[in-house]
């Protein structure tokens, strides 16, 4: 093998550094089984409303099954964050359809928060504190080092957080018009369809930015460094003031 085709340390840093990312956004997002356990409440919903049009029916069944998700997680002793968060979008969607008697109110909170969350996404990428940059830097051990010590990080979240928020606004300028025109089988279907591919590309638009940026700084490394000098500077201190009373006893004794 000549040196050209010796795969390089700077090449061998950025393989790991992609590899981290991308195992940092399968955990911060949920991974497949997060999306399956998005996807499927309202898959059921949408299917059950097709077929009989009850929605006590449909609402009790999307619930349910959300929250056979939660229990399954906590058997297991997995995150919960994600499969909770599914119960509360399921809750208040069931609430809302039955306050209403509207079964197109099943998919209003869910639809509500999407533009919420697409807004919080721009503002905060516009006042310099983009809230992927929030969310990501513990999961990557830099908490907020990024916004101070590291510009090209900062740079990337800002990137991330603009592409999250276009792209769910772009999801709810499909979803609100249907909401008023269209019916419950429509938009449900519609709805389940654009789950999980706008996800996809903003996540793989996030690994993008990330893979290109500067790695992060851990900063719990850096404080256990300097936890560590701390100790190791009490104990040589400790040691000196030992050596200095020995050798005090000793000029005394003699």
């Amino acid at each position: 093998m000549t040196s050209l085709d010796k795969p390089t340390t700077e090449d061998t840093s950025a393989d790991d550094a992609r590899a981290v990312t991308e195992a940092a956004l399968f955990e911060a997002f949920g991974g497949v089984r997060g999306m399956v356990e998005t996807v499927l409440p309202g898959l059921l919903f949408v299917s059950i409303y097709t077929i009989n049009k009850n929605l006590h029916m449909s609402a009790i069944a999307a619930l349910a099954v959300a929250l056979v998700m939660v229990v399954v997680r906590l058997v297991r002793k997995d995150t919960v964050k994600h499969a909770f968060s599914g119960v509360f979008g399921v809750a208040f969607g069931v609430v809302f359809a039955m306050m209403t008697g509207n079964a197109k109110d099943f998919y209003l909170p869910g639809m509500l928060y999407t533009v919420g969350l697409a807004l919080a996404y721009i503002v905060t990428a516009m006042a310099g504190v983009p809230l992927i940059g929030l969310m990501l830097g513990p999961v990557f051990r830099e908490n907020l080092s990024w916004r101070t010590r590291n510009p090209g990080r900062k740079k990337a979240y800002t990137k991330a957080s603009w592409a999250w928020g276009l792209i769910l606004l772009a999801k709810s300028a499909i979803l609100f018009p249907l909401y008023w025109w269209a019916d419950t089988t429509q938009l449900g279907w519609v709805l389940v369809a654009l789950k999980i591919p706008p996800f996809l590309l903003a996540v793989y638009l996030t690994w993008v930015f990330l893979a290109k940026a500067p790695p992060p700084i851990d900063v719990f490394a850096e404080m256990e460094a300097e936890e560590r000098e701390a100790e190791e500077r009490k104990a040589v201190a400790a040691q000196d003031d030992g050596g200095a009373t020995t050798a005090g006893r000793h000029r005394r004794e003699s």
